[in-house]
């Protein structure tokens, strides 16, 4: 029987199924529950050791005698600290020690209770990794966040420059109940190395023989600049005859569909054949939310992550492999599958999961295409990126966060950039009058109204030439506030949190000598955009887009009502 804490059963099942089979450790009762779970599991063999000064060292001896990691568990207080003369000589010499010390509740940490001190960061200096678990992990989330952490200390560990991590686990009382028949059937993460190209072939083998296979790529700017473009178009026609590829704008590698978010509106939930078994995530982060709700619907799949660093980034929650191989890799191996046969027929997947997701998408697709908002935010983008078209060989586009890049995925077409790393509104301008500064091309910003009016900064500058302009939605607050359910019906919604405003750009303009022009409608609309697009000026020049945030809101809803209509038709 094992210890009824699940965070101590995760940990357990995770150390056997990473082959830590060695554990020294030490007395004490705050980890009682992990010695009884190690000493419980038919795979792990324990090592009394009492002083824990010296059970660092002999678990480092073993480390290096048998070439495999080793454990050593403590329990909690300064029983910690005396294993700081091993950790740092593990971490030197790259020794995978993994060091998992018990730690009481947070809540009590500098309350005067018992050993009691801040664990979590100790031996910060002298480790790859260091996590502290959730101390229940007593519903879906602190399980699956329990395991990743697990998970991402012991690939830390076992990398090939790997060495000692730390896992500290709070635990709360009672502490002696060991009515736990059985470990969990918990998920185990894997690390693929690079080996010349070897684990770039192994993924794209995987593709090919997955029934419903799945690329998902999220952001891109340069990693895909060593894969030319036959290489590229090659490697895509293989995914699309064989499976799903969902893209975003900020993928910015061209491809047959982006309109991801709304072909997930138009299915409205009605997905289970839409359901892959096979993931391949390539990229950074995605803008949509509805695309991440879906991938952590798909339970049972093989989620393979391609990246460069081997660093875990869960977004599915369901990830199962990590491949040290950068996507470029994947792209060139995919291709030469089309080398090897006379006509991609030879290898193209007929199925109906493949026939739906096509038809909805290409309805998605067209909806949006055929789509003519009323002047709004909505129209205002699809009228810049209509017009872009003509100009994106010469050009530049930022778009800011929130609204702004939810619009460009609705209409943009060729690559644009985006602050989307961390998602933060408050240098949107400041970056995109900072990239304009280092090229002679024209820079287009699109940029929502509190972004803009945060970061007005960016236009305070000598630097700055005529190459900038600026395209500023401005419906007096936080337009995405409107999209979220629920919110409307508090009090604090327009105040508070939207932050509504009645400020204009004008002032600001003139006191920066900015150029500045006015859209109220969809015919002055037009023509800012035009003069932006088309006029010489020495200095930045803004288009103020002024609109009704009600008339916004009714646009998307509106759009949402016919991505739903034609979903329904196609299901």
């Amino acid at each position: 029987m094992y210890s009824n804490k699940k965070n101590v059963n995760i940990l357990t099942a995770l150390l056997a199924e990473h082959h830590v089979c060695d554990a020294v450790v030490c007395p004490g009762s705050r980890n009682a529950p992990i010695v009884h779970n190690l000493n419980e599991h038919p795979d792990i063999r324990c090592y009394p050791v009492t002083d824990e000064r010296s059970a660092g060292f002999y678990a480092l001896g073993m480390a290096l005698a048998k070439r495999a990691p080793v454990a050593v568990c403590v329990t909690s207080g300064t029983a910690l600290l005396n294993l700081a003369p091993a950790v740092a000589e593990a971490y030197y010499q790259q020794v995978p020690l993994v060091v998992i010390s018990a730690d009481r509740p947070q809540e009590w940490i500098g309350q005067l209770d018992g050993q009691t001190l801040p664990q979590g960061h100790c031996l910060h200096d002298f480790v790859k990794r260091e996590v502290t678990l959730p101390v229940d992990a007593a519903n879906p989330s602190e399980e699956w966040h329990c395991n990743r952490l697990v998970n991402e200390a012991l690939l830390a560990a076992l990398r090939p420059a790997g060495g000692p991590v730390h896992i500290n686990v709070p635990i709360a009382e009672p502490l002696f109940e060991f009515s736990t028949e059985a470990l969990p059937r918990t998920r185990v993460i894997r690390r693929l190395a690079d080996q010349g190209g070897d684990s770039a072939d192994i993924v794209s083998r995987w593709w090919m023989e997955a029934k419903r296979p799945m690329a998902v790529m999220g952001q891109f700017f340069s990693e895909l600049a060593s894969c030319d473009l036959e290489t590229r178009d090659a490697a895509f026609d293989v995914m699309e005859a064989r499976g799903v590829v969902l893209t975003e704008t900020l993928c910015n590698v061209p491809t047959r569909f982006t309109r991801v978010d709304e072909a997930l509106v138009a299915v409205d939930g009605n997905d289970e054949g839409l359901l892959p078994d096979f993931i391949l995530y390539l990229g950074g982060t995605l803008v949509s939310k509805r695309l991440r709700h879906f991938l952590r619907k798909v339970d049972g799949a093989r989620v393979v992550m391609a990246c460069p660093d081997g660093e875990v980034a869960d977004v599915t929650m369901h990830l199962t492999d990590i491949v040290e191989v950068s996507p470029d890799q994947v792209l060139e191996s995919l291709a030469a599958w089309s080398h090897g046969v006379k006509d991609l027929s030879e290898i193209t997947l007929h199925s109906d999961y493949l026939r739906r997701w096509q038809q909805v998408l290409e309805r998605a697709q067209q909806v949006v295409d055929d789509f003519e908002p009323p002047f709004s935010q909505m129209a205002a983008v699809r009228y810049f990126e209509q017009q872009f078209e003509d100009f994106y060989d010469s050009c530049s586009v930022h778009y800011a966060n929130s609204s702004a890049i939810r619009l460009a995925n609705l209409f943009a077409e060729h690559p644009v950039h985006c602050n989307r790393g961390v998602n933060g509104i408050d240098g949107s301008l400041s970056t995109a009058a900072g990239f304009s500064v280092a090229t002679d091309d024209l820079v287009f910003c699109v940029v929502g109204d509190l972004s803009f009016f945060y970061d007005q900064n960016a236009l305070w500058n000598q630097n700055l030439r005529g190459n900038l302009r600026i395209i500023l939605l401005n419906n007096g607050r936080g337009g995405i506030f409107q999209q979220l359910p629920g919110l409307a019906k508090s009090p604090a919604c327009d105040h508070l949190v939207s932050a509504c405003h009645n400020t204009r750009a004008q002032g600001i303009c003139t006191q920066n000598d900015i150029g500045y022009l006015l859209a109220t409608d969809m015919q002055q609309l037009k023509m800012g955009v035009m003069t932006l697009m088309t006029s010489t000026h020495s200095r930045p020049v803004v288009l103020e887009v002024v609109t009704d945030p009600q008339e916004d809101a009714a646009a998307l809803r509106q759009l949402h009502h016919l991505l739903q209509t034609a979903g329904c038709q196609s299901i």
